[in-house]
């Protein structure tokens, strides 16, 4: 198996939880599927959402909630 690292394809916000009082999309040693919702980037109260790409266990995450994130920058590493 090899872990690869998932980067942010715009800057914003990173949200992993969909709202303050739910809890996270995703934790770390969680099952990944394809399409799963892994968290949020809001940019200007625009909510785009982060889709896993393929199917793993999701290793560690690089960036917290609520976090101002670049683009390009690593947001978590998946094991596929």
């Amino acid at each position: 198996m090899a872990i690869k690292t998932i980067e942010a394809p715009i800057p914003g916000t990173f949200y992993r939880r969909p709202s303050p009082d739910k809890p996270p999309f995703k934790g770390e040693g969680d099952a990944v599927a394809v399409g799963d919702t892994i968290g949020l980037i809001e940019v200007m109260k625009t909510f785009t959402p982060v889709t896993a790409e393929e199917a793993g266990k999701l290793v560690a995450f690089h960036v917290e909630n609520e976090d101002p994130i670049m683009a390009g920058q690593p947001l978590y590493d998946i094991e596929a």
